[in-house]
């Protein structure tokens, strides 16, 4: 014999509410019953999709047991991955607050940087890069990336010697040494709409020059003649905290740009000052990726800009983009009288690199990796 509770009727639970009870207790009376009722009302819903799942066809049962497993699974996966975030400059800054900063000028000590050492391991290290890259997003849109770490050392010794980057060539993008303003539009007319902020945070941070030879924050650069002097906001993809502070207009400026390379290496940003008689030997930039921003501040008379042979002139309040890939140098050749050439130089992405790429490049060529 099986005992069975019955169901309360409607009339009861009607009963069992207007039965008289204290008054501290009639809430509680209220509550329980509309429980139960809901329980009631639970335990139906149950049982009738228990049986309709029985009278389901086995395969579609599977194929959702199947599906359910799936996406289980991709939740526990994409909850355990821990990508690289790529942070914004102000997180940048943070990071370099935290690693130390010596005289406003991040200096790079990984004998394993591939932004500063040079070894027959470099390729395979990069392409290590590259294939963890892929491990965690995708390979897709690596294909040019692929192709540039695989023939990297052809790629270099067949370029013509107008163009030689230093450390990583990518290939098939568009070559020419100066580039429109229509290339990075959005950030150009930003840094020109900014010109008297960055000028007057400039003129602020150069009257230090009267007291003393070399300023706290400033780098002397070797030059055959003359003096060249950077003060760098993001240096080699690593924001200077103490230098950011004295330029907090421009700093947060920085933030507002859309091409802005701030993740990796080749990523800088800083006020460059020429003296009078000043030339800088000729050189190369360290990649193709990048194309270099000047916007003059200050841009007296013979002054120029030299870049695959193609002489330019700065103007203030100006912006003039070039590939620093190409053989370059700058001279100030005007009188002591004339003050320095000063511009403000930030480093944008060349237009024709994708946006895939591009975060792919700031995982393999992420400050310290």
């Amino acid at each position: 014999m099986v005992w069975v509770p019955l169901r309360p009727t409607r009339t009861d639970r009607r009963a069992l509410l207007h039965a008289p009870t204290p008054r501290g207790t009639t809430m509680s009376l209220e509550w329980l019953v509309g429980w139960s009722w809901s329980l009631d009302g639970l335990r139906d819903f149950i049982a009738t999709g228990i049986q309709s799942f029985r009278d389901c066809d086995a395969t579609a049962l599977a194929a959702v047991a199947c599906l359910m497993v799936l996406f289980v699974w991709y939740c526990y996966h994409v909850g355990r991955e821990q990508p690289r975030a790529y942070a914004t400059v102000n997180a940048l800054m943070q990071s370099a607050e935290a690693n130390g900063v010596q005289n406003g000028y991040v200096y790079c000590h990984s004998p394993e940087c591939v932004r500063c050492t040079h070894h027959d391991g470099l390729n395979q290290k990069l392409y290590h890069n590259l294939q963890e890259y892929a491990k965690r997003y995708s390979w897709s849109g690596m294909g040019r990336i692929h192709k540039g770490i695989r023939e990297q050392g052809r790629y270099l010794n067949s370029r013509p010697s107008i163009q030689k980057p230093e450390v990583f060539f990518l290939p098939d993008l568009p070559t020419m040494p100066y580039f429109s303003r229509d290339a990075q539009k959005h950030d150009v007319e930003l840094l020109e709409r900014n010109f008297q902020t960055i000028l007057c945070e400039f003129e602020t941070l150069y009257k230090a020059f009267s007291n003393c030879s070399l300023p706290q924050g400033w780098k002397m650069n070797s030059t055959p003649s003359g003096e060249w002097f950077t003060f760098y906001l993001v240096n080699q993809g690593m924001c200077v905290p103490r230098n950011c502070r004295r330029c907090p207009r421009t700093y947060r400026l920085l933030g507002s740009l859309r091409t802005c390379i701030g993740n990796n290496v080749f990523g800088n940003a800083c006020i460059s000052v020429l003296s009078p008689g000043t030339v800088i030997t000729e050189h190369y930039g360290p990649t193709n990726i990048r194309i270099r921003c000047h916007l003059g501040l200050k841009t007296p008379s013979n002054c120029e800009l030299v870049v695959g042979g193609e002489p330019q002139c700065w103007a203030e309040g100006r912006c003039l983009l070039f590939d620093d890939s190409f053989l370059h140098t700058a001279f100030h050749e005007g009188a002591p009288e004339d003050g320095p050439r000063v511009v403000f130089m930030v480093d944008l992405w060349h237009p024709n690199v994708a946006a895939a790429e591009r975060q792919a490049l700031d995982f393999i060529f992420a400050p310290g990796r």
